[in-house]
């Protein structure tokens, strides 16, 4: 099984972005049967970035790298996620960039039985296992968290993650909601901080663009994933064929889902103060950042991405394969960099994989 995914993972690795949805039929990986009319529209419709994403109307478990191949000792993670949901898509774009061997659960993003285990009822959670169990939440927190225990040896992750407390607040809707305040902040001594900070500048400018990552263009992707009834149509089309389910239920989700999600869409806009055409503020909030990375560096963190280069790229790439994600390629200048990052990332995925395959067959799924 872990040598079918793996060869499956590489595949799609050595495909470039516009290779990626054939036909232009905005395909995804596929999932299982589906439920429930009320909860099956429910759960479509939280796909592609809308903050709960794919969950294609069935638990699908799926190990792309199993926390049975590492060496003892090593960081065992297991992600629970929705697929497309950007922060997940954050959480994986750092690990893959970083080789940390990890396996996924997708997550039903309307009963969560999944995550059942835990008080924290959002995705991404990560459990670490470095000598003892660890939860970790909140998408920044887990980037910040393990990219400090990778750098510093100092501390155990345990102690790292007490470095970012949740702080209890009151959302703008009046719900209770947690925050962590300090979460875009590496936790490391002077010493460290001076190696991979060179200047202040540095340090100050990746924390820049890692919020604005979060606070502002997340929230460009479901207002444009749903711009249209034709694109919302194409996006419940793709969670239909791809999701398996019956005659009847692909046709609840696709149609009423999609005229669901195109009105919350509006909502969205609203919320957000975005342009009547919603291509505008994702075109602007693309340009950007190209305009911020320049002319003279490959990346945000220079030859090599740093962490607001991997937040960029891994809430970007949840519109893979839809109609708003050609577009940007095609009315903005993130092309460039965004296929450098494909290039970094899925070289060493691949280098991650052939490590892996080199351990004893006695140890793979």
């Amino acid at each position: 099984m872990a040598a079918a995914g793996r060869a499956w993972r590489a595949a799609a690795l050595l495909s470039p972005w516009w290779l990626r949805a054939p036909g232009r039929t905005y395909g995804a990986a596929g999932g299982g049967g589906g439920g429930g009319g009320g909860r099956l529209l429910l759960g479509a419709a939280f796909a592609l970035g809308g903050g709960a994403g794919l969950y294609l109307a069935a638990r699908q478990r799926l190990r792309e790298h199993s926390a049975a191949e590492l060496p003892a000792g090593s960081l065992q993670l297991t992600l629970y996620q929705y697929k497309t949901c950007p922060f997940c898509s954050k959480v994986r774009a750092f690990l893959d960039y970083h080789g940390l061997p990890y396996e996924i659960v997708e997550v039903n993003p309307i009963m969560r039985k999944e995550i059942k285990f835990s008080s924290y009822r959002k995705v991404p959670i990560l459990l670490a296992n470095a000598g003892s169990p660890l939860q970790l939440n909140d998408s920044s927190v887990i980037i910040s968290a393990i990219k400090t225990y990778l750098i510093s040896k100092k501390n155990s992750l345990e102690e790292i993650v007490s470095f970012y407390p949740p702080i209890k607040t009151v959302s703008e809707q009046g719900k209770e909601v947690f925050e962590y305040g300090n979460k875009y902040w590496l936790m490391l001594d002077e010493k460290e901080t001076k190696r991979i900070y060179p200047v202040k500048e540095v340090r100050v400018e990746e924390m820049k663009w890692r919020k604005w990552a979060d606070d502002w263009l997340v929230h460009l992707i479901s207002p444009n994933v749903y711009r249209t009834p034709r694109e919302a149509l194409a996006s419940f089309d793709y969670i239909v064929r791809e999701g398996k389910f019956g005659t009847m239920e692909g046709l609840f989700a696709k149609y009423v889902g999609a005229i669901a999600m195109f009105f919350i869409s509006k909502r969205l806009k609203k919320r957000h103060h975005l342009q009547d055409d919603v291509r505008e503020d994702l075109y602007e909030a693309v340009n950007e950042w190209v305009k911020a990375v320049g002319k003279h560096r490959l990346f945000m963190g220079g030859n090599q991405p740093n962490l607001a280069d991997l937040a960029v790229y891994g809430v970007l790439r949840v519109m893979e394969g839809l109609e708003a994600f050609d577009d940007m390629m095609v009315h903005t200048k993130i092309q460039p960099w965004y296929e450098r990052m494909e290039e970094v990332i899925q070289k060493l995925q691949l280098q991650s994989d052939a490590s892996c395959s080199s351990l004893p067959e006695a140890l793979a799924w």
